[in-house]
C-alpha cells in the first residue's frame, strides 16, 4: 500500500521504537549509537529523566492557553535564556525556519526605520536557514532552492568568512540593514570562520549601525562547548536564533534581540498560536537546568576535542581525508569525494550518522555522550572510512 505521506524525505530503511541516553533501539531489537542526536535536537539524548517529567507533569497539568494571556513558564524561559545570552527580550516560535523569519522581520524593521527604502540582509554561500521561502532565499543552496522561484527579494549574498566582501559592501551598498550568518556553518558542512571573523562583524555592523544576526539554532545550547558559539569570540549579536537542542525534541524556536534591537517589534508586529506555550518552556527550563548542572557545555568541549583528536590519529595515514575539523561536539569529516553511502554503511553496523555538502561526514552526538561511548563511536566510523576510500570509486 503506497504512503499517505508527501514524498519531502528519502527515509533510510529503519524505524526506531525506544531510546536510552545516547542508544535507539529499532523495531526489530536492534541498537544503534545516535551520533546525530535528531540533527543536534536531542543534546541530553532521548528518554532523559529530567524531561521525561517535566513533560509527563506539564501534559497533565496544561498544554496550551494561548498568547492572548500570561504564561509563567514563557516568562521564567525568557529570563533565564536571555541572562545567559546577555541580552534583553525574546520571542517564541516553534522552529528555527521561525525563528529566522522573526530575526529578518526584525531586519526589515530595522532598515524602514532608519530611512532605508528596501533593506538588504546580507547572508553567505553556503549557509542554511530554514525552507520557508524567506529564509530559503537566505539559505545558500541552489538544490534547495531550485522549482520555488520567485524567491523573496532583500538579500545580497558573500562567501562564508570573507571579510574583504563584507567591507567592500559596507562602502558601496547603502541599503543594508543587516548580516545574518552561523557562527559555524553546519548544513554547509561543518565550515568554521577565522578566528577574527565574528568580531569583525561585530565592529563593522556597529561601524554602519546594521543588525548582526546569528543563527545558533544548529551551534547553542552548549553543543560547542559554551552555551552560544558566538562566546568564543567575545562578543554579543543584536539578534540569536535558537531552536533544535532547546527542547531536546519538543517543538520550540526563540528569537532573541539586545539593545534597539529588542523594542522593534510591538504588539500585533508578530505572533505565534503555539510559540512558547506551557508545555515546550516547561521542558526547554528543564533542558536549561540540565545542561547547567552536569556541566554539559564543558563535557562538550572535552568530548569533542579528544574525538577530533582521535579520529585525526586513527585517520591520518588515509589519503582521501582531507580534513576533521569541528568545534565542541559538531565535528565534521571532509573527505575527496562524495561519500552518502557511509550513511546507510554506518547504520548497517549500528551507528547513526550524517553526510552533508556530499562529501562531509556531520557528527552531532548528544552533550551526554560517555568517555567509552566516544571511544565506541570512534572504533565504528574509522573502519567504514577505511573501507570505503580503499574502494575504486569507478566500481
Amino acid at each position: 500500500m503506497p504512503s499517505a505521506l508527501m514524498t519531502t524525505y528519502q527515509h533510510l530503511p529503519v524505524a526506531f521504537t525506544h531510546g536510552t541516553g545516547v542508544w535507539l533501539w529499532d523495531a526489530n531489537g536492534n541498537r544503534y549509537l545516535d551520533a546525530l542526536a535528531g540533527i543536534a535536537v536531542c543534546g541530553l539524548g532521548h528518554a532523559h529523566p529530567k524531561i521525561t517529567q517535566a513533560i509527563c507533569e506539564q501534559a497533565g497539568r496544561l498544554i496550551h492557553t494561548s498568547n492572548l494571556y500570561e504564561i509563567a513558564y514563557q516568562e521564567e524561559l525568557g529570563k533565564r535564556l536571555t541572562r545567559l545570552a546577555g541580552m534583553d527580550r525574546v520571542f517564541f516560535g516553534n522552529s528555527g525556519a521561525e525563528a529566522n523569519e522573526a530575526a529578518i522581520k526584525l531586519a526589515r524593521l530595522h532598515g524602514h526605520r532608519a530611512g532605508v527604502e528596501a533593506p538588504v540582509v546580507v547572508v553567505c554561500d553556503n549557509a542554511f536557514h530554514g525552507r520557508t521561502l524567506a529564509t530559503l532565499t537566505a539559505t545558500g543552496s541552489r538544490k534547495a532552492q531550485a522549482g520555488f522561484e520567485p524567491l523573496v527579494h532583500g538579500f545580497m549574498r558573500i562567501p562564508y568568512g570573507d571579510l574583504s566582501a563584507l567591507e567592500t559592501i559596507a562602502q558601496h551598498e547603502h541599503e543594508v540593514a543587516a548580516v545574518l550568518l552561523e557562527p559555524i556553518q553546519g548544513e554547509g558542512g561543518i565550515n568554521l570562520p577565522p578566528d577574527d571573523f565574528l568580531a569583525q562583524v561585530r565592529r563593522l555592523c556597529d561601524e554602519r549601525q546594521w543588525l548582526m544576526m546569528l543563527d545558533e539554532i544548529q551551534t547553542g545550547m552548549g553543543r560547542t562547548g559554551k552555551w552560544f558559539a558566538h562566546q568564543h569570540s567575545g562578543i554579543t549579536p543584536d539578534v540569536m536564533t535558537l531552536a533544535k537542542s532547546l527542547g531536546n525534541g519538543v517543538p520550540i524556536g526563540a528569537c532573541l534581540a539586545n539593545g534597539p534591537a529588542a523594542a522593534l517589534f510591538g504588539p500585533g508586529s508578530h505572533g505565534s498560536t503555539f510559540g512558547g506555550n506551557p508545555l515546550v518552556c516547561r521542558t526547554a527550563l528543564a533542558v536549561l537546568e540540565t545542561i547547567e548542572r552536569e556541566h554539559l557545555a564543558e563535557r562538550a568541549d572535552r568530548v569533542g576535542a579528544w574525538l577530533r583528536e582521535a579520529f585525526t590519529t586513527r585517520l591520518d595515514h588515509l589519503s582521501g581525508v582531507t580534513e576533521v575539523r569541528g568545534r565542541g561536539l559538531m565535528i565534521g569529516i571532509e573527505l575527496q569525494r562524495p561519500c552518502a553511502e557511509l550513511v546507510s554503511n554506518a547504520l548497517a553496523v549500528g551507528l547513526l550518522i550524517n553526510v552533508t555538502a556530499d562529501n562531509v561526514i556531520r557528527l552531532l552526538p548528544p552533550l551526554i555522550t560517555s568517555d567509552e561511548e566516544a571511544g565506541q563511536l570512534v572504533d565504528l566510523l574509522c573502519p567504514l572510512i577505511e573501507r570505503f576510500l580503499a574502494k575504486d570509486p569507478a566500481a
